[in-house]
Parts: C-alpha cells; structure tokens; sequence
C-alpha cells in the first residue's frame, strides 16, 4: 500500500531542494496522511480510512457514504 491516500490516491512525490546558488538536492515531499475513523449510518458501524487532509475535503463534500461505496467498487476493503 505504502504512503497512499485511500479517498484521492495522491501518494509521496520526489524533487529538489534547490540552495541560494541553485544547487540541487534530491528530495521526498510526504503528504500529510492520517489513519481515521468515520462513522457509517446504513451499516450502524465505524470505518477506518487512511486519508489524507485533501480527502478529508472531498469526504465532507460528496459524504462518507458516497465515497466508501467509490473506495468498494474500487476493490478496495473498507
């Protein structure tokens, strides 16, 4: 799975550090991931999602419910 946001599949990317004299570095930009429960009232239960804050965004959108069936069609196990 790795470092991977369940809801918007954004995952870490690479770049440079670049230095005052334009040197360049390689480098990781992490994205911002968290491990949250959201609670689903058809199944009367909690899910646990691994998401990121930008799926955080999209699940207050389009809602919890919307998104797990999206994730499940997906193959995904919630």
């Amino acid at each position: 799975m790795g470092r991977e946001c369940m809801v918007t599949c954004k995952g870490t990317i690479s770049g440079n550090n670049v230095s005052h004299s334009n040197r360049k570095v390689k480098r990781v930009f992490k994205i911002n991931l968290r491990w949250k429960r959201f609670w689903l009232e058809t199944e009367k239960r909690f899910v646990r999602i691994r998401v990121s804050s930008n799926g955080m965004r999209c699940i207050d959108k389009h809602g919890i419910e919307q998104v797990v069936a999206e994730l499940r069609a997906a193959g995904e196990r919630v």
